[in-house]
């Protein structure tokens, strides 16, 4: 028990020691918890109370950062982009005219041996009107008369030249003349489609068989003359010793009217041999303006068929392409001097994905080539050009392009996208943004280079070339910009609070 009451004071003892640091513990993490809050107060403060400029400079925008872009060295272009339209060179409506049909009514398409698209080769039908071919035939005059032996002019010397590249010679004929070569040329042709051709005074009788009677008639009216003459001067000579002086005289009266009467026989046959030859000059095939229709080129293309066998030929019955295929465009008034002829283009078909390169051959104003087609429209079913419209019924220019390599015909009619070269630098040249570029009171011209320390300098320079957003440059002083130098171009605000 003794033993036990000794221990008590020591473990007492041992207990207030651990209560003492504990305590001592905790008081200097309060302290030290009272120091952080301290801390945090003061920086609360300080984010909370701040001065009018502190502020001010606080809610205005961050400085601007620069925007720059390098200075390139490479060919610059300006281009014009519009839409266009694959044509031929050529166009001609088909507006067929023949004979009138039985019971007086108009003339009667009777057979279409051609449909869109098909290949149309010199000298091939295009359809029958009335029983009568109409056929294509190479050649760049308008149809204006029939042409019938014994004319002259350059539409004989056209039909003399279809003739002979389609085989049919025309010699010995003189070029413009149709004479006999010319004739038999074209009895040739018509016999190749398996026609009669149209006798040249069909409607007026034979004048051959005519002139050929009354050179019959008149060689017997010489004949019956001279035997006159002859039995009358066989009469005198037999009877001339013994006849009275009276009779003498009436027999010389009668040799004289006898003489008169040969010669005037010899005069009418004369006259009746040479209308003759001219009836037989003037015979032979015509050719109807109605039956030809002449195309620049071949092979030439079907573009569309209105006519139908059995319907009677009213208006257009066919449309024909001929020649190279080109794009036509318009433009604005404001675009048409930027596009000369010679410029470089290049057409794209969204459908096909063809692409062709090409120069301007024609820029045209709309406004004139309305008016010359205007003048000179005809329906004699021979070559002309269709009506000149723009898109949206616009004024404009019309500008065509002809295409470095021929295109194919199914191309004709597609839309396509055209690009004209309006300018270009020929060569590589200094090339910066449009909008690097500043223009001083003073009336420099200059660029401005962000060196690589951020030290900037400003480059005089002479501009060019404009396009696409960039413009040439060429500095003043030589060797003050180059490639890849960072130039100004504007400032950014981006990263500002919003």
């Amino acid at each position: 028990m003794e033993q036990q009451r000794d221990d008590i004071p020591e473990a007492v003892g041992t207990a207030s020691r651990r209560i003492g640091t504990t305590g001592r513990q905790r008081w200097v993490a309060a302290i030290a918890l009272g120091a952080v809050c301290v801390t945090l107060g003061g920086l609360g403060a300080t984010l909370l109370v701040k001065s009018t400029a502190q502020a001010a400079a606080e809610a205005a925008a961050p400085p601007p950062s620069l925007l720059t872009a390098p200075v390139e060295h490479r060919v610059l272009t300006s281009s014009v982009i519009t839409r266009g339209e694959v044509v031929a060179e050529q166009m001609v409506e088909v507006t067929p005219r023949g004979a009138a049909g039985e019971g007086g009514t108009g003339p009667v398409i009777t057979k279409v041996p051609v449909r869109p698209g098909d290949t149309v080769r010199a000298g091939q039908v295009l359809m029958e009107v009335s029983g009568r071919p109409v056929f294509a035939l190479e050649g760049t005059l308008p149809v204006y008369r029939d042409l019938r032996p014994g004319t002259t002019g350059d539409d004989v010397r056209q039909l003399q030249q279809a003739l002979r590249k389609i085989g049919h010679d025309t010699a010995p004929d003189a070029a413009g003349g149709f004479g006999t070569g010319t004739k038999n040329a074209l009895n040739s042709f018509y016999a190749s489609l398996g026609y009669d051709p149209v006798p040249a005074h069909a409607e007026e009788g034979d004048p051959v068989a005519e002139a050929g009677l009354r050179v019959t008639s008149s060689e017997r009216a010489l004949e019956d003359a001279e035997d006159a003459a002859r039995t009358r001067g066989a009469a005198d000579a037999k009877d001339g010793t013994a006849t009275p002086e009276g009779s003498a005289s009436t027999a010389a009266g009668d040799d004289g009217h006898l003489r008169k009467a040969v010669l005037r026989a010899q005069e009418d046959l004369a006259t009746a041999r040479k209308a003759l030859a001219a009836a037989e000059k003037a015979s032979g095939p015509t050719l109807p303006a109605a039956e030809v229709v002449f195309l620049k080129s071949f092979p030439a293309r079907v573009n569309a068929v209105v006519a139908k066998a059995g319907e009677e030929a009213t208006g257009t019955a066919m449309t024909l392409s001929s020649g190279r295929l080109v794009v036509q465009a318009y433009v604005p008034e404001y675009q048409k001097d930027l596009i000369r002829v010679g410029r470089e283009a290049e057409m794209y078909s969204e459908v096909t994905g063809t692409s062709a390169k090409g120069q301007v051959t024609s820029v045209t104003d709309k406004r004139l080539m309305a008016a010359s087609a205007a003048g000179q429209g005809q329906d004699d079913g021979s070559p002309r050009n269709g009506d000149v419209t723009t898109p949206q019924g616009g004024a404009g220019w019309l500008v065509e392009i002809t295409p470095s390599t021929p295109l194919k015909a199914d191309l004709t009619g597609q839309d396509v996208r055209v690009t004209v070269i309006a300018a270009s630098t020929g060569g590589k040249t200094l090339v910066v943004p449009i909008t690097a570029i500043s223009s001083g009171a003073d009336g420099l011209t200059t660029v401005t280079v962000v060196e690589a320390d951020g030290d900037r300098r400003q480059v005089e320079v002479r501009t060019g070339t404009a396009g696409d957003g960039f413009v040439a440059v060429t500095p003043k002083t030589a060797g003050l910009l180059a490639e890849d130098d960072q130039v100004i171009t504007g400032a950014s605000r981006k990263g500002s609070s919003p």
